[in-house]
């Protein structure tokens, strides 16, 4: 049996400070008028919301007001990376002409950022030594990638680096998680009743549980790579020890103050406002596996 992983770092480069950045999660992506955005927004046009000072008129009434989509983005650093050293602090507001060049750069930076914290959490699973080394290699060549300028970095195949790291994660992954619980990666578990599933050491990367109900669920384990946690009822379940989770997949989901998180994540405020809805029967169990897809 594995022991429990350690914590994943939390390096200070790999964590969004917008206050040196230049707001570009609010200009660079586009978004269009839905339950997650209020209005539609064209690629590289500031949101309306987006001050002066590069800070948010609404930052802490996203949600009331019809933005929740803003409050679950993680650049993972990129955006003070794209600010502070790709274009060493020049701002597009004084230099409007670099603003599609820090759009390309942040498209590029933002997916390496995030690949950067998966490798530093895959580290912290205790992979075998040979493992390791391949683990630390591909940090190494990942880093490697964002420290280009302009010009490098549009020549990077973000696609097909990942696919070349994808595989060490998922070994890393099954390790820690031998013996292997249920795999449902991929799955469309989309509002399923998962109460009576064990999920303990499950495969759930790329899962679709948005609105899937979790209550009392434990997790210990369960590898949760890119799995959609939009509105997902966690109330009291424990994801203490969940694998690859982070802070952007919590705030997506519900949950409440019986909700086990992990030690380097924050308890999402909005968790203790939710209003209580009506229980559920659970369905049979396997009903969810037998429902999902595998990829």
């Amino acid at each position: 049996m594995s022991s429990s992983p350690a914590p994943p770092p939390q390096s200070a480069q790999l964590r969004a400070d917008c206050g040196r950045c230049f707001g570009l999660c609010c200009v660079v992506p586009a978004f269009s008028a839905s339950a997650d955005f209020a209005i539609d927004k064209p690629a590289g046009q500031p949101c309306p919301n987006l001050g002066t000072d590069h800070r948010c008129g609404i930052h802490t009434e996203l949600r009331q007001r019809g933005f929740p989509g803003c409050t679950v983005f993680d650049c993972f650093g990129a955006g003070q990376r794209v600010a502070q050293v790709t274009f060493g602090g020049r701002d597009w507001r004084d230099a409007p002409e670099t603003l599609p060049a820090m759009a390309e750069a942040f498209a590029v930076l933002r997916p390496l950022h995030e690949l950067l914290w998966y490798l530093d959490a895959a580290m912290t699973l205790h992979p075998p030594a040979d493992l390791r080394d391949e683990l630390e290699h591909a940090r190494a060549e990942t880093a490697a990638l964002t420290a280009g300028d302009v010009a490098r970095l549009r020549a990077v195949d973000v696609a097909a680096h990942r696919a070349r790291v994808n595989p060490l994660l998922s070994r890393a992954s099954d390790v820690a998680r031998s013996p292997a619980g249920v795999d449902h990666r991929g799955a469309h578990l989309l509002g399923v009743d998962l109460r009576r599933v064990d999920l303990r050491r499950a495969n759930l990367r790329g899962a679709l549980l948005i609105g899937a109900d979790l209550r009392d669920v434990d997790l210990g384990l369960a590898d949760l790579t890119g799995a959609d946690l939009r509105g997902t009822d966690l109330r009291g379940a424990d994801l203490r020890r969940t694998l690859f989770l982070h802070q952007a997949q919590l705030d997506a989901a519900r949950g409440d103050t019986r909700t086990g998180v992990p030690a380097t994540l924050t308890r999402p405020a909005h968790w203790t406002a939710l209003p209580l809805t009506p229980v559920r029967q659970p369905s049979p169990a396997g009903t969810a596996a037998r429902r999902g897809r595998r990829r």
